[in-house]
């Protein structure tokens, strides 16, 4: 009779703390977890792509700055930036260091990667500075 009950699935690289905790619940409450484990993945996905487009809305140069980066023979294209990933990326501006009398500001392109922001840069804002 053992022969026909199926090997326990292998389990995922958990904490333990979550891991132990569903070894010894019941099928019915695993498979509520389940369901509300996919369901908050996915509202976590959309929380972070709103975020990004929030981010990106507030960081993001407008078409007088890439105006201004073409007539500087500077690509707009994140294809022509080796590191840059083409999915995502856009140009922001960054300020690197301020003192009194000056104030040094550059062009970056930013993009997230997983969890993290990838910047990779492009230009000063101000060349004659």
């Amino acid at each position: 009779m053992s022969e026909d009950i199926p090997e326990k699935p292998p389990a995922p690289e958990l904490p333990k703390y979550l891991h132990e905790p569903l070894e010894k619940q019941f099928p019915e409450r695993l498979e509520a977890v389940a369901a509300y484990a996919a369901d908050l993945a996915e509202w976590k996905r959309q929380k972070r792509q709103e975020e990004l487009e929030r981010r990106r809305a507030k960081e993001e140069v407008d078409e007088d700055e890439f105006e201004e980066l073409e007539e500087r023979d500077i690509s707009i294209d994140p294809e022509d930036y080796e590191d840059v990933s083409t999915s995502g990326a856009y140009i922001t501006v960054k300020t690197t260091k301020e003192t009194s009398e000056k104030s040094y500001r550059y062009y970056y392109w930013q993009w997230r990667e997983g969890d993290s922001w990838k910047n990779e840069y492009i230009a000063p804002v101000n060349p004659q500075e």
